[in-house]
This record gives C-alpha cells, sequence and structure tokens, in this order.
C-alpha cells in the first residue's frame, strides 16, 4: 500500500508517517522500484497500533520508548508490561474527567430544553 492510501485509510497525514519513520516508530518502509514507499501488511500493523495509542493520548516519547524495548526482545516483556499498565491508569483518569464533563453538558442540555418547555407552555397559555 502506497503512504497515500495509508495516509487515507487512517486519517494520518503523508508527513506524520513518514516522521513515525524517521523517529522508529515504524521501521524502515520498503520501497518500489521508483523509491516510492510500499507498506507492507505489518507496517500497516504497525500505524494501527501507533493511531490506537495516540488516540488514546499516549505521548511519542512514551511511545518511542514502548516500541525500543519491542525491539530489544522477551527480555523486555515486564517493562512493556509496567508502561502498559501506567499509560491504562492514565487513561482511566481521563475517561473519568471526560465523564464528569459529559455529565456537566447532559445537564445543561436539560437545562436549556426544560427552559425552551417552559416558553412554549408560556405562549400556549397566553395563546388561549
Amino acid at each position: 500500500m502506497k503512504i497515500a492510501e495509508v495516509s487515507e485509510r487512517y486519517a494520518i497525514s503523508s508527513d506524520t508517517l513518514r516522521y513515525y519513520e524517521r523517529i522508529g516508530l515504524i521501521q524502515p518502509v520498503n520501497r518500489n522500484g521508483s523509491g516510492i514507499r510500499d507498506y507492507s501488511e505489518i507496517d500497516i500493523r504497525r500505524v494501527e497500533f501507533i493511531k490506537c495509542m495516540r488516540s488514546a493520548g499516549l505521548p511519542i516519547e512514551t511511545l518511542i520508548e514502548y516500541v525500543g524495548l519491542v525491539q530489544q526482545g522477551d527480555e523486555t516483556i515486564e517493562a512493556r508490561k509496567e508502561i502498559s499498565k501506567e499509560q491504562r491508569e492514565l487513561l482511566l483518569v481521563r475517561l473519568h474527567e471526560m465523564q464528569k464533563t459529559l455529565d456537566i453538558l447532559d445537564h445543561k442540555i436539560e437545562v436549556y430544553e426544560n427552559a425552551v418547555l417552559k416558553k412554549e407552555k408560556e405562549m400556549v397559555q397566553v395563546e388561549e
């Protein structure tokens, strides 16, 4: 798959994909005879993983550390597990904060809806 196709499929700019490759989050992508990047299934799975982790709020530095540990092999499994657990806890905090915000917004919407209903009832009563 060419870089433009990967970019479109995952809504990641081509520049970002090249950046991920440059900083080592993605292994150097094979190129075809014309020098155009040709993403393999493994490359695409890496892009999916990175996109997922970035969407969850993981910093680039943490991803670089994690990918570096993966490349070092099985002796880093415990360290990778610890990073995953730490990031999970941070994500839970964010989810809790987002839920609080959602609850506040739901309440505000309800207040506005009730205000509109009240105004509509007043309009109907005035007309009668």
